[in-house]
């Protein structure tokens, strides 16, 4: 069985990006404009630093991506 590699990604209100890490991907640190970006970003990049850092081999790279945005909801004064 594929273990499912666990990807972050993080809103940097600053920048205006989202930001995706990994500890279970060495080497990984991008961003992207949309969350959608930055999932078709990292298909392409999981694979390459797994072949890079000699992670075992086999057609599928299973991963999981977790989103996390900090938001704040104002109330209207009644």
């Amino acid at each position: 069985m594929l273990k499912i590699l666990f990807i972050r990604a993080e809103w940097d209100e600053e920048a205006s990006v989202w930001v995706a890490t990994s500890d279970d991907v060495p080497g990984l640190a991008t961003e992207a404009d949309t969350l959608e970006q930055l999932s078709a970003k990292l298909e392409s990049m999981v694979p390459e630093l797994l072949d890079a850092n000699g992670y075992p081999e086999g057609p599928d790279v299973p991963f999981e991506l977790l989103a996390r945005k900090l938001s704040v909801a104002h109330r209207i004064a009644a």
